[in-house]
Formats: structure tokens, C-alpha cells, sequence
């Protein structure tokens, strides 16, 4: 981390879903780079934006179904992602809806700039429309029947040159490895562009639809939904409202993205941002899918996982910790609740938890609760402990987006700490050298701290509870931060182990 900022989003999610757990994920996953990018020697200023996309038909829909106007109906169901975000310790730098008046204002302002370029044209077309999924499709994708409430529209609409920039995002590509992430989506994005790319349908016909953002230059228009929905990005850091924060932020330096919104982001995104002559984003990080069994969670199969009934059954805590260790970034993870408490209670109960229970006794039975001071003498096992507690190799996994790494790696300290107390025994050796005996417990406890920082971004509350036992509050990643002779406070145990497997 050497630049000194660092602005990531997630998509905006549309306001009629009901939160599951693959919003949480994503959402879970910037706060924890977020806290990631600030922490350590090379912290940064943190920009994190995730928001609501509140126009379009289903919305427009959802809201004449309830017999209120569609403002009403998007300002009651935004608190419920307002809420899930606070109750899951998640904490955005802004939260940006589409239907406030800086956004819109960007939108109107965008469309205006491209169409006085000559990029944005008008014509009659005639195709299969999907209403579920608010865009035309082709032949073959009603063929394939994978889009639902399929119709054949002819209406005259406002399309964006989005084809003469094709060969332009094929270069850019090509040339900037890190620009979609992981590889296999990348060669997905160029396969895609070896085929003609088409122009973006950009408007929708008021007598069709009336709930969206009104084209500038045709007041019987609104505009397309992700045409609106993806120019958050820019309004959020002050694109047109503020232009020295703008300067500050942008390019955006990740862009969090599930798999199934792939080409909007790493094709039709970029190309706008070409038109309107903006810097690209560094990285569109394209993750993968939670399942249940082999198959995705979807309100029609009703496999949803409410991340809120998980939080108030084992806590926030250990379901950040479990979202982040279990899925390989830009791979698909499977949910289970079993799977869920087993790591739970390896990871956090026998393990970390454990390490706490044991190093806490220790010093109170034999140093009044005092923490003892280190020695110069330092065994190859102790100095194998202090190397592995290293922020650089964190540091190292988490730029490149393989957080479950960077928590495994946390996780083999806490591993050697309790493995180095079996061996040495201090509880032994206490009865004849007190003094090494305060050794094995500094190191064991100072490995425990340092975990206990590096894991502040996936387990803010529990590790701030850890920190306070150990009066480190404060204390950074480097070895060391342990003051002898601080006394250590009660505590409960942190992570009570959960004997019961099944749902």
C-alpha cells in the first residue's frame, strides 16, 4: 500500500431485494479492505461507497402493487440495507441512492455532455425485451430460457455509441493485467469483445415506463437503469459537486462486483467512461456465488440465508470471519450451518479464543495478573513466532485480493502461539525459573495481541474486547506493543464453543 488513498465500492443494490447473504458478503468484504488499507505503517485515507438503485420498471412495479407513490416505497425498504449494514459492524463512507438529486444531476449532466458529442442517437428497434432483467435480449437468450417475463418490443429509443469504443477496451485490457480480476473473468471480458459489441439501448419510453431519471434532451424519456445505476460511482466522490475531492478519489482503485454482473461493469462501465473522458478504475474484482449445496441462493428456490438470523444466533463476529476465510476470492463457496460452526469452533473457540483463556490464567496464577517482561534470550522458536507475525505478508494478500490467505496466514500465528505453550509448558517451568516462565507467556501473549490487530478488520468488536484485556488498545501490527507489567482484566470466554451441528 503506497499511494495514500484508497477508494473501493460495491455495486448498489436494488432496493426491492430482500438483503441476503451474498449482499452481505460483498458489503463485509470492502469494510474489511477498507479497514485492511488503513491499518499499519502504510495506512491510507479510506473512501467506501455502496448505495441503493432505486429506479426502473420492477420498482415502479413493486411500488403500484403496495398502492404507494415509488419514492414512498424505495425510502421505506432502503432502511432495511441501512440496517443490516450497522448490525453486520459495516461502515461505509457514504451511501449514495439514485434517487437523490446529486446523482441525478450527474445523470442528466453525463447524457447531455455525450449526446452534444454525437454519441448517444435515436432509432427504431424491434426486439426481445426481458422485463425481469430491464434490458433487450437476443434470440438466443430467449432460446436459452434463462430470462424470465420475455416479450417482443418496436418502440423508438436513444442507443449510446458503445461500439466505437470496443477496440479502445480491448487495448486497455490487454494491457492492464490487474484491470479485471480474477484472470478467467478477464479472458471472459476479452472473449466477449472478440464478437461485434453492439450499441446500449440508454432510454426507456415514459408511456412504457415513468419511474427513472428524464433524458435532458427528450422529456418523453427516462433513462436506462444501469446507464443511471453505474454513474453512482462518480457521483459518490464528487464527480460535477466537488471537484478537488473528485480529483482526490477518483479512479476508483477497486470496483467489488458479483460474476453475474460482469459485462455491465467491465463493458459497458468502461466505455462510458471513455465517452465522458475519464480515468478507468484500477480493478473490477468479480467474486463468486454463495451456494447451498450446488446451488445458488435465489428467492425462487427459497435457499435465502438471512445474514441477520446468523448474527443473532452466534454474532457478528464470527460471521464476518466466516464469510471472509471460507470463499476464495473469484471463486464460488458453499454455505452450510454446519460448516459455519465448525470453523467457528476451531478457528475462533479452540484456537483464538482458547489461546486468550490460557495465557490470561497463566499470568494471573503466577504474576498477579501482571503482564511479565520479554527476554533478550530469544529461542529459534520464539524468533520463529515474531517472523511470523509479520503485517508485510498480510499486507502482501490482501493488495492482491486473497483475503482468506491473509486470514489463514493470522490464523497459523495463533496456531504456533498455542503449539510453542503445549511444548514449553510454562506452567511447568514456573515451579523452577519464573523468569523463563515470563518469557513463554510474553511471547505467547504478545503473539496473541498482534493477531488480535491484524484481525481488527474482519472482528472489530471481539478484538477490541481482546485488546482491552490486554491494555493494548491502540497498539499497532509491529512486535512489541505489549507494556510488562500491565495488569490484565476479567473476561468471559470469547467465543464459547457451539456443541450443536445441526440447524
Amino acid at each position: 500500500m503506497t499511494k495514500n488513498k484508497y477508494y473501493l465500492t460495491t455495486p448498489i443494490y436494488y432496493v426491492n431485494d430482500r438483503p441476503h447473504i451474498g449482499h452481505a458478503y460483498t458489503t463485509i468484504l470492502a469494510d474489511v479492505l477498507a479497514r485492511f488499507h488503513q491499518l499499519g505503517p502504510q495506512a491510507q485515507a479510506i473512501f467506501f461507497l455502496t448505495g441503493l438503485d432505486e429506479h426502473g420498471q420492477k420498482v415502479q412495479q413493486a411500488a403500484e402493487k403496495r398502492g404507494l407513490p415509488p419514492q414512498v416505497h424505495c425510502d421505506e425498504l432502503a432502511g432495511r440495507f441501512r440496517d443490516l449494514w450497522e448490525k453486520l459492524e459495516i461502515n461505509p463512507t457514504d451511501f449514495i441512492r439514485t434517487t437523490e438529486a446529486r446523482h441525478q444531476a450527474v445523470v442528466r449532466s453525463v447524457l447531455q455532455k455525450i449526446y452534444e458529442k454525437g454519441e448517444i442517437f435515436s432509432a427504431e428497434y424491434e426486439g426481445w425485451y426481458s422485463v425481469a432483467e430491464e434490458r433487450f435480449i437476443t434470440e438466443t437468450d430467449v432460446q436459452s430460457g434463462a430470462f424470465r417475463d420475455v416479450r417482443k418490443i418496436k418502440e423508438k429509443n436513444y442507443f449510446f455509441r458503445m461500439s466505437d469504443y470496443q477496440d479502445e477496451l480491448i487495448k486497455h485490457i490487454e494491457k492492464n493485467p490487474d484491470f479485471i480480476q480474477p484472470a478467467h473473468r478477464r479472458n471472459e471480458v476479452l472473449g466477449f469483445l472478440r464478437q461485434p459489441l453492439g450499441d446500449l439501448c440508454i432510454s426507456r419510453p415514459k408511456s412504457r415506463l415513468a419511474w427513472g431519471i428524464e433524458l435532458p434532451f427528450d422529456e418523453n424519456y427516462v433513462t436506462y437503469v444501469w446507464f443511471d445505476a453505474l454513474l453512482n460511482y462518480v457521483t459518490g466522490p464528487g464527480y460535477l459537486s466537488d471537484p478537488d475531492g473528485f480529483k482526490k478519489w477518483w479512479p476508483a482503485d477497486a470496483h467489488l462486483i458479483g460474476k453475474d454482473i460482469l459485462t455491465t461493469h467491465a463493458v459497458y462501465w468502461p466505455t462510458m467512461l471513455m465517452a465522458m473522458g475519464l480515468e478507468l478504475p484500477r480493478t473490477i474484482f468479480a467474486h463468486g456465488w454463495w451456494l447451498t449445496g450446488e446451488t445458488k441462493m435465489s428467492k425462487s428456490l427459497g435457499n435465502i440465508v438471512d445474514p441477520l438470523e446468523l448474527v443473532n444466533r452466534y454474532g457478528v463476529d464470527a460471521v464476518r470471519f466466516f464469510l471472509m476465510k471460507e470463499m476464495v476470492l473469484g471463486q464460488d463457496a458453499n454455505f452450510t450451518v454446519d460448516l459455519f460452526v465448525r470453523c467457528y469452533n476451531n478457528n475462533l473457540a479452540n484456537d483464538f479464543g482458547n489461546l486468550l483463556n490460557r495465557v490470561s490464567g497463566l499470568i494471573g496464577r503466577y504474576f498477579d495478573g501482571m503482564i511479565p517482561g520479554p527476554d533478550d534470550n530469544k529461542t529459534e522458536e520464539e524468533q520463529a513466532i515474531m517472523a511470523e507475525a509479520d503485517y508485510g505478508r498480510v499486507e502482501d494478500y490482501i493488495n492482491a485480493f486473497r483475503v482468506n490467505e491473509a486470514i489463514d496466514s493470522i490464523m497459523t500465528l495463533v496456531g504456533m502461539a498455542n503449539a510453542y505453550m503445549e511444548k514449553q509448558a510454562p506452567w511447568k517451568v514456573a515451579k523452577t525459573d519464573l523468569k523463563r516462565a515470563g518469557m513463554i507467556l510474553y511471547t505467547a501473549t504478545e503473539a496473541l495481541r498482534v493477531s488480535a490487530v491484524l484481525l481488527i478488520p474482519v472482528m472489530p468488536q471481539k478484538t477490541a474486547e481482546v485488546l482491552d484485556i490486554l491494555g493494548a488498545t491502540g497498539s499497532g501490527p509491529q512486535w512489541g506493543g505489549l507494556k510488562a507489567g500491565t495488569k490484565l482484566k476479567a473476561h468471559d470466554a470469547l467465543f464459547p464453543r457451539i456443541e450443536i451441528l445441526t440447524e
